[in-house]
């Protein structure tokens, strides 16, 4: 398999890449940052009047301001940002090959969530509420698609992965531990919601791991957000 990445030896793939304490500190913020978003969510539901450009301008900066405090702290160890994001794309090939990759990876993905029964017609139909309405709310949105899909990768499959199994020196741990948490994260969403963000958690840490790039990740997880928009509220 042709990939743009240099292959890690297995003492490598189970290097910390940020100090203990930094991946406490992450994990506590992110895990406060999914608590008030799980009170929020309950009373922007009750409320009459929702001002949803508001609340995706807020989600964009937070998950901005997290992946910056990522990278400080990847940084501060000494490690290449690339043990986050993977090497840089060295040609148009390499681009056309991830965008492929996660455009398959997007269809695979929800056929195998649908025959596990996770996909119904309607999953996000108690998150419907926060879909954007108008133009303005609409290119908001693009925007808040593509930062979910950069920030919250790079977060759980680029960096708690690569802690969680420099941690428990195992790949599939690691992997299941990053799944977990990103469930956790969205567990505003509703137990249901949650377990099947993580099971496609999992799916995405497969995939960071085999492509050794979180790039194709941040393709369909953004393509996923996006496609959101087209729900019928």
């Amino acid at each position: 398999m042709a990939t743009a990445v240099l292959t890690r030896s297995s003492s490598d793939q189970f290097r910390s890449i940020a100090a203990p304490f930094h991946t406490v500190f992450i994990i506590c913020l992110q895990g406060s940052l999914s608590y008030l978003g799980k009170i929020n969510t309950g009373h922007l539901r009750a409320a009459t009047t929702l001002n949803r450009a508001g609340i995706y301008e807020r989600t964009i900066f937070t998950e901005w301001l997290v992946l910056i405090l990522v990278v400080i702290g990847v940084r501060l160890h000494g490690s290449s940002l690339s043990a986050v994001f993977g090497d840089r794309w060295r040609s148009v090939r390499q681009v056309f090959l991830d965008i492929g990759l996660a455009l398959a990876f997007l269809v695979v993905s929800t056929a195998v969530l649908s025959v596990f029964g996770m996909h119904s017609k309607s999953p996000d139909a108690g998150m419907a509420f926060l879909l954007p309405r108008g133009l303005f709310e609409k290119s908001l949105w693009v925007l808040l698609s593509l930062t979910a899909g950069i920030c919250e990768e790079a977060l759980f499959r680029g960096y708690l992965q690569r802690q969680f199994m420099a941690l428990t020196k195992s790949v599939a741990l690691g992997i299941a531990l990053s799944a977990v948490a990103f469930g956790l994260a969205h567990l505003y969403q509703g137990w249901f919601l949650a377990l099947r963000i993580g099971a496609l958690g999992a799916m995405l840490g497969t995939l960071a791991y085999w492509r050794k790039s979180v790039r194709p990740g941040m393709i369909s997880h953004a393509a996923q957000d996006l496609l959101a928009m087209f729900m019928p509220h």
